[in-house]
């Protein structure tokens, strides 16, 4: 929330900027300071918490494809049903779990039945269900996710040692028991893997480059060139020197 005072303060009330879906009528009298508006401000959210975890939760189920960054004072959700059609929903700010307005596009037969669903089905809409699954019901269907958190989902294992996990072990230092923490560059493969992990396959290959505490090589599955830094060079057994103040270079043999 953004507040300008006029010249007239406090005879006057002062101008208000917030980003929610609309503003709320600010109450004053001679007698009010900026503490009431913010009291009020504060009222005004707790009105809207239903609206927005409306939101948040289609955002986080469906494949919302506009807008990409929503603000808090957006209502409008874009989602793709697949098939390359799409439903345009306006959630009611002040009863979003209430049936929205909605528009579809698409190919002609696809939405023709889509609205014949919606229609048939649009009666049967529950204010006590989610409205995502109002919307499956009413179209139904399991509407898809967005591929993103699916490629995330599938991301977390690690590539070499395929568990989510390192095992809890003093040995590993503050490594101990932590997810994956490397991700491949490339994004048509985006593996992925512990540091450690990496860092003891890089070990194991002829080809592996070192400067100073960082291994260089190519990742495991997409052969794109990757970097990973190895926080206690001792335990790996790496010999760090400098040539002419520059780090030399090391090959490791298997």
């Amino acid at each position: 929330m953004e507040i300008e005072l006029e010249k007239a303060y406090p005879r006057c009330p002062p101008s208000i900027s917030v980003d929610v879906p609309y503003t709320f009528n600010l109450e004053w009298s001679v007698n009010s300071r900026l503490k009431h508006v913010v009291q009020q401000f504060q009222e005004h959210l707790e009105k809207l918490q239903e609206f927005w975890c409306t939101l948040d939760n289609i955002d986080k189920s469906l494949w919302v494809v506009y807008p990409k960054e929503p603000s808090r004072a957006t209502s409008c959700r874009e989602i793709n049903l697949g098939n390359d059609c799409f439903i345009m929903l306006s959630i009611n700010v002040n009863d979003p779990r209430s049936l929205p307005e909605c528009r579809f596009m698409g190919s002609d037969p696809i939405v023709n039945s889509l609205r014949k669903k919606w229609t048939r089905n649009s009666k049967r809409w529950v204010k006590d269900k989610s409205l995502v699954e109002n919307l499956d019901s009413a179209l139904e269907t399991s509407l898809p996710g967005s591929p993103d958190v699916h490629k995330n989902e599938q991301q977390v294992e690690c590539g070499i040692c395929y568990a989510q996990f390192l095992p809890i072990d003093e040995e590993l230092g503050a490594k101990s028991g932590s997810g994956t923490d490397y991700t491949c560059e490339n994004t048509s493969c985006s593996r992925a893997f512990h540091s450690v992990c990496l860092g003891d396959w890089l070990r194991s290959i002829t080809t592996t480059r070192q400067s100073f505490n960082v291994l260089f090589g190519n990742c495991p599955y997409c052969s794109d060139p990757v970097a990973v830094k190895i926080s206690d060079t001792r335990k790996w057994g790496v010999s760090l020197s400098r040539c002419g103040g520059r780090a030399a270079t090391s090959t490791f043999a298997a």
